[in-house]
């Protein structure tokens, strides 16, 4: 019963933890109908361009900000094409190195991260740990939907079992409760 009780009030903070959680994965993000078509800063210490490729490769300290997003890595590789006039439209961007992903509710931490824009799919693989608020869950993949907030956190870095060991753990923090009086 105590066992129960324990699993029922984990249940209730990660509820209260993300607001509108849905009913499998972490919940929901507020990264949820993030505006991937608002303009992507890119702040590096160096750029080579590789235009017949259609690829940009920053290096040094790299920091990418979008809407309510800020990405942090070593490298990033950016993939575009070429779009109306001489303006470049951004595909997908891969980023390696201490990847950190940040937003107003989570912050991410990871070995390798892919956002593809036109999917509209943050993934961050590789040793994550998620922090919400006082929260914190380790798994070896996350993937965000940016279109509903939905996040997924696997044991195994394709979503899939890769024996033992992978598996998801979390320590979440369970809010005092006010005394009725």
């Amino acid at each position: 019963m105590r066992s129960l009780l324990l699993l029922a009030s984990a249940v209730a903070t990660l509820a209260i933890a993300a607001p509108a959680a849905s009913q499998s994965g972490l919940g929901s993000s507020a990264l949820a109908r993030h505006d991937t078509k608002a303009p992507i800063d890119i702040d590096a210490a160096r750029i080579e361009v590789r235009d017949e490729d259609r690829q940009a490769i920053f290096s040094g300290n790299v920091t990418v900000r979008q809407a309510r997003m800020t990405l942090q890595a070593s490298q990033l590789r950016v993939f575009y094409e070429r779009a109306a006039g001489d303006n470049l439209a951004i595909l997908r961007i891969d980023a390696e190195g201490g990847v950190t992903m940040v937003s107003p509710s989570e912050r991410v931490r990871g070995s390798y991260g892919v956002y593809d824009v036109e999917d509209r799919q943050l993934t961050i693989i590789g040793n994550v740990v998620l922090t919400r608020g006082g929260s914190v869950l380790r798994g070896q993949r996350l993937a965000i939907d940016l279109e509903n907030g939905r996040s997924t956190l696997d044991g195994a870095g394709t979503g899939g079992d890769a024996g033992s060991g992978s598996r998801v753990t979390g320590r979440f923090v369970v809010p005092e409760r006010r005394a009725n009086p």
